[in-house]
């Protein structure tokens, strides 16, 4: 816990529930009630502190072949302005980390969350020859604004239109002085931008989107209402669904990988997986029988033959269920198929997402 990241809001937040482990941060587990704050990303919006997530640069005259030859998707096609999801492999074609990759005018800017920061680092410092490109860790803070309402909450506290912004795509603007740089990108399912600045920005950043946001219905939100978020979305996330182990097409990440850009880090493997037209294991949603979530590492069976585990679960107030994701061998991977949990109670394989937002 010690070497954990300390978010700039949280000496300011004494009415906040307990501190939970995030992803290499101390945030709370709640602000208030973790159902309330569901609820208000899925009918007005939240606003979550994103100390969980770090960024570094990477920048000089041979950024873009280097990067191409590193990540799973095409970012010699980013303009200015726009960005991608991609993922970075070792050698056997297994997913290091999972990034999102932002062009700017001179530079890219790399993010990922902050317990991957350093391997993401080490990993591409490895095949940085003589440190052509260089790669420097970013001091930046965010915030996540959440909900159908998130980009006019951020309008009216911002004072510029962000309902333009296309998935990933990214803007610069001035706010109280200091340079600030709205990206639109989700994390729960729902609409939703991000906003980074300055560290000693984000108290007063996020003491306007409350006040602002009051009458639209915004709450601050914890990590307990954006587990619950991201799992109705069916979004994976490293050290849950993504690991060493991991091979991306058993992931689904589809829209990670560019098929035509040539060669990367690991692309032969992934290729080869892709060229059978199979993989042996699968990322699925389950509906589990059972009142209470298992834990991340309960084991799924058929018949006598375990055949899969858990990676999250959650009550769904959406569907009034208990869900879950989890692998599955691809023969038992159907939509339908039944299996056991190790408790004995009930699951059924079904797609993912569980939840997609309102139009």
């Amino acid at each position: 816990m010690s070497d954990s990241i300390h978010s700039p809001l949280e000496q300011d937040l004494p009415h906040a529930g307990r501190l939970v482990q995030y992803h290499g941060a101390l945030l709370p587990a709640c602000y208030s009630n973790s159902l309330a704050e569901y609820q208000a990303v899925r009918d007005s919006a939240g606003v979550f502190d994103l100390s969980f997530r770090s960024q570094f640069t990477a920048r000089g005259s041979d950024r873009v072949r280097f990067l191409q030859g590193m990540v799973t998707n095409d970012v010699k096609l980013l303009r200015s302005g726009q960005g991608t999801y991609a993922l970075l492999l070792n050698s056997r074609g297994h997913i290091l980390a999972d990034v999102t990759v932002y062009c700017a005018e001179d530079h890219f800017i790399i993010e990922t969350d902050a317990d991957l920061l350093d391997k993401a680092l080490q990993a591409l410092n490895h095949y940085n020859i003589g440190g052509r490109t260089p790669l420097e860790p970013l001091s930046v803070s965010g915030l996540a604004i959440q909900g159908p309402k998130a980009r006019a909450v951020l309008k009216e506290v911002l004072g510029i239109s962000v309902f333009d912004l296309a998935s990933l795509n990214h803007t610069s603007t001035d706010w109280m002085g200091q340079a600030v740089r709205i990206l639109q990108a989700g994390h729960t399912g729902e609409d939703g931008c991000e906003v980074w600045l300055d560290r000693n920005g984000l108290k007063p950043l996020w003491d306007a989107l409350l006040e602002r946001g009051r009458d639209q219905g915004l709450l601050p939100c914890g990590v307990n209402a954006l587990e619950t978020l991201r799992i109705e979305a069916g979004i994976p996330k490293y050290g849950s669904e993504l690991a060493e182990d991991t091979l991306p097409l058993e992931a689904d990440l589809l829209s990670a990988l560019s098929l035509t850009k040539g060669c990367y880090l690991g692309q032969e493997i992934v290729e080869r997986a892709r060229s059978r037209g199979r993989v042996n294991w699968k990322m699925v949603g389950l509906f589990l029988e059972s009142s209470e979530a298992p834990k991340a590492g309960d084991r799924l069976r058929s018949g006598d033959r375990d055949v899969g585990e858990i990676t999250s679960a959650c009550p769904s107030p959406a569907l009034g269920r208990t869900i879950a994701m989890g692998y599955v061998r691809r023969e038992v991977s159907d939509l339908g198929t039944k299996l056991t949990l190790s408790s004995g109670a009930g699951a059924e394989v079904t797609a993912l997402p569980f939840y997609a937002r309102r139009q």
